[in-house]
């Protein structure tokens, strides 16, 4: 999938909680809250011990943590959150 699929994919799902593998086998779950032409702003979801950044690990607690971006031409696999999590 190129980057305006994933462009397409991620303003599709703007506001809603994703999981979004990169290329280097990291995997990023949080809520996108902004899309431009080159990357995905995702807040990660934080959740009691299991989840932050996807490869930073948890802080304890429930919430979302620090917005960061996810080039486009970095993802190589999307899915939605729900379908897992929740």
């Amino acid at each position: 999938m190129g980057f305006g699929n994933y462009y397409q994919i991620c303003c599709r799902h703007h506001g809603r909680n994703v999981r979004i593998n990169d290329r280097y086998g990291r995997s990023h779950v949080g809520r996108i809250t902004r899309v431009t032409r080159s990357h995905v702003y995702i807040q990660p979801v934080r959740r009691g011990g299991g989840y932050g950044y996807g490869f930073y690990g948890g802080y304890g607690g429930f919430g979302y943590g620090p917005v960061y971006g996810l080039a486009l031409g970095a993802i190589t696999g999307f899915a939605l959150a729900s379908l897992f999590f929740w």
